[in-house]
């Protein structure tokens, strides 16, 4: 196997929830998600039932915690497999130091902890889309939904959402911020990703799903009939929240 894992390198609301969902379904590409989500040592034992006073030290209950993500992020298989969010960075990589110290890059940390490493950056070009997706999801508390019309993830008690210019303003920002974190780090650690884009995944689910799978060397055969299995919250919403925006804008 050419890889030993893969981390999915990106922003909230740039379509990660639907690759991971289909990456996992092949049960060849681990079990993808946000193992390592919130930046505390104690939201990571809390996510896999550990308990702090099981551990003598922070360093044991670290290793701990990442060992448990690890086993977790594998699924049924040999390779491990991580959603990255930009705001779960700076945390993750301070706890493989800590776990690592002889390592002495951010990617020798990575790979001491995970293995040979492929890394997928996706990103969403059009960032007042993007911001709109996730200010509507964190006013609505609906953050995303099956093609049935299920609800797959709900935060908070359903709320009609208004529009803030403000707040859309200030996640393009953000939004924008995050990707050139992410191409300086990429730049400084020597790495070239594998590029994917909203866009492309939403024309061609399966076809970017595959990219992944043909980086990682591992071949899958699209079950007959298979849909893609989280679908788009956009609406008349949001079409109205950007025709408002852009008539605002300075």
């Amino acid at each position: 196997m050419q890889y030993n894992s893969y981390i999915i390198c990106t922003s909230p609301r740039s379509g990660s929830t639907l690759l991971c969902h289909m990456l996992r379904r092949t049960k060849l590409a681990g079990h993808p998600g946000s193992h390592f989500h919130r930046p505390s040592l104690n939201s990571w034992l809390d996510a896999y039932d550990l308990a702090r006073s099981d551990f003598p030290n922070d360093l044991d209950a670290t290793h701990a915690a990442v060992a448990a993500g690890i086993a977790y992020g594998k699924g049924q298989g040999d390779v491990f497999a991580l959603r990255l969010q930009r705001h779960s960075f700076a945390f993750f990589m301070s706890q493989l130091a800590l776990l690592f110290p002889k390592a002495d890059t951010d990617l020798a940390r990575i790979e001491a902890a995970f293995g040979k490493t492929l890394f997928v950056h996706l990103t969403r070009s059009d960032k007042l889309d993007q911001a709109i997706s996730y200010v509507k999801a964190e006013q609505s508390g609906l953050w995303h939904k099956a093609p049935d019309g299920r609800e797959i993830e709900r935060l908070s008690a359903p709320v009609e959402p208004v529009f803030d210019r403000a707040a859309l303003a200030a996640q393009v920002a953000d939004f924008t911020v995050m990707d050139e974190q992410w191409e300086t780090w990429f730049s400084e650690q020597h790495i070239t990703p594998l590029q994917l884009t909203y866009d492309a995944l939403s024309e061609d689910p399966f076809g970017a799903r595959d990219k992944v799978l043909a980086a990682l060397g591992l071949t899958y055969r699209l079950p007959d009939g298979e849909e893609p299995p989280v679908a788009k919250l956009a609406d008349a919403v949001n079409a109205d929240w950007r025709r408002r925006f852009l008539a605002d804008a300075p």
